[in-house]
């Protein structure tokens, strides 16, 4: 299948790689059979996870958390020079999940009357996004958020991705600090994909600029924004921003990738890289438990009003994955059982992580490859935890 939705996430090699949990949500659902019953035990999903590190995934690190209690499970290996396992409470690096923190703090705001999610682009950031045929005076707030700007995709790059995210590129260029708004400049030298409005279409851009707006209207940092709204508030203990650091807090795990497309069995350790090349739309770093946390607490309303969380929840149709739709930084899914979840997953050079939740948030379940290889398995874990067995 071919898609224009590409996040830096998985498989990792060439744009195409970037997309594979697009390609691997993306295939027909089975026949609705109504909402399925949660497991009884959590022994499918395990069957999932253990097929998954059979495909090739060095190590898998989840954590469900239902009526039935807190499950969690660490398969594989978390070094593959050492041998050392992957742990139940690893840290690594979520992708763009961070874009429901960024999301859920410019919701908090709009509640406080601090802006409007219809509020213009250029109301908050003016002169940012102009030239090329790209007119932040016809994008709003919400278009950033549930990725209807039609504004092109700095991942989308070539040379962008060939100096930062593949290959030798990569390896040269991962201690580099990069100003956030370098990647905003990369997009704008190209003209919008869609005009605002138009169709979804996800592009990291978009969650760049939201983070820069929740800089203006906060008036300081985003990093600091999201610590004392969320991370603070809910006692996210292994959430963090890194900032310009490099390395990840311990516990954690190695990260791997496949950067070269003519070796494909050529695997690194992409474990270090300096985290201001994620600013914004992919730079949080967590753990299972606490993503779990964060969404129960999301969905159970301890974070957002009713009126912000049912904005939240209005979707837009994503016509790359028939099967799933965006929100503002939340998509739901209907798994191969006829059952609608809510999730937001997020790729890494060397990571891949699926936070997974009911509406209610009664039922989340969060688990990280710690690879950016083998996305075809996302999908069988998702559907072993919600309908009780793997998606043939």
């Amino acid at each position: 299948m071919t898609t224009r939705r590409m996040r830096p996430r998985a498989g990792v090699v060439g744009l195409a790689a970037c997309a594979i949990m697009a390609t691997a949500f993306a295939g027909p659902a089975g026949a609705a059979q109504g909402p399925a019953a949660t497991p009884a035990s959590h022994a499918a999903t395990q069957r999932a996870i253990d097929a998954a590190v059979a495909a090739g995934v060095p190590g898998i690190t989840a954590e469900a958390r239902d009526a039935s209690g807190v499950w969690k499970s660490a398969t594989g290996v978390g070094n593959l020079k050492t041998g050392a396992p992957r742990g139940q409470n690893d840290r690594f690096r979520t992708g763009s999940i961070t874009s429901t923190f960024v999301a859920t703090v410019l919701l908090q705001m709009e509640a406080e009357k601090k802006l409007s999610l219809d509020d213009s682009v250029e109301r908050w950031l003016p002169g940012v996004v102009q030239g090329n045929g790209n007119d932040g005076r016809a994008i709003t707030v919400r278009q950033l958020l549930n990725h209807t700007s039609g504004l092109f995709d700095y991942f989308s790059d070539p040379a962008y991705v060939q100096t930062y995210v593949l290959g030798d590129g990569y390896l040269q260029h991962r201690y580099d600090t990069l100003a956030h708004d370098l990647r905003v400049k990369v997009a704008l030298s190209h003209p919008p994909a869609y005009q605002p409005g138009v169709r979804h279409w996800f592009s990291n851009t978009n969650d760049v600029l939201a983070a820069m707006v929740v800089e203006k209207v906060g008036g300081k940092k985003y990093e600091d924004e999201v610590r004392r709204r969320i991370i603070t508030k809910l006692g996210l203990t292994a959430t963090s921003n890194p900032g310009t650091a490099t390395t990840l807090p311990r516990p954690s795990s190695r990260g791997y990738s496949k950067l070269f497309a003519d070796q494909p069995d050529r695997i690194e350790d992409v474990t270090e890289v300096n985290g201001s090349q994620a600013w914004g739309n992919g730079d949080i770093i967590s753990s299972a438990a606490d993503l779990n946390r964060f969404y129960a607490a999301l969905m159970g309303g301890k974070l957002l009003p009713p009126q912000q969380l049912k904005e939240m929840m209005t979707t837009v149709v994503n016509p790359d994955v028939p099967v799933s739709s965006y929100g503002l930084g939340v998509e739901r899914l209907t798994l191969s059982c006829g059952t609608d979840v809510w999730y937001h997953d997020g790729g890494a050079v060397g990571w891949i992580s699926v936070s997974s939740f009911t509406e209610d948030g009664r039922h989340v379940f969060t688990f990280n490859y710690n690879s950016d290889f083998a996305g075809e398995t996302l999908l069988p874990v998702l559907d072993a935890e919600y309908c009780g067995t793997p998606a043939g």
